[in-house]
């Protein structure tokens, strides 16, 4: 499920504050800055440090800008 643009305005990272992608081939938001991606529960996205996973710069580049 696509996360509607003004949610993404609202959003950030809760390490570093940065701006949120979706990433809707995995259905996460990923912050560029730290290369992380935190996941989307039912909908809901999960902004909790622990629960991101680190991403390679390889599949950061295949992130959407």
């Amino acid at each position: 499920m696509p996360i509607e643009a003004k949610t993404l305005n609202i959003l950030a990272c809760p390490k570093c504050k940065g701006k949120l992608v979706h990433y809707a081939e995995k259905d996460e938001l990923v912050c560029r800055g730290e290369q992380l991606a935190y996941p989307i529960s039912e909908g809901i996205p999960v902004l909790i440090a622990d629960k991101a996973r680190e991403i390679s710069s390889e599949e950061l580049e295949k992130v959407p800008s």
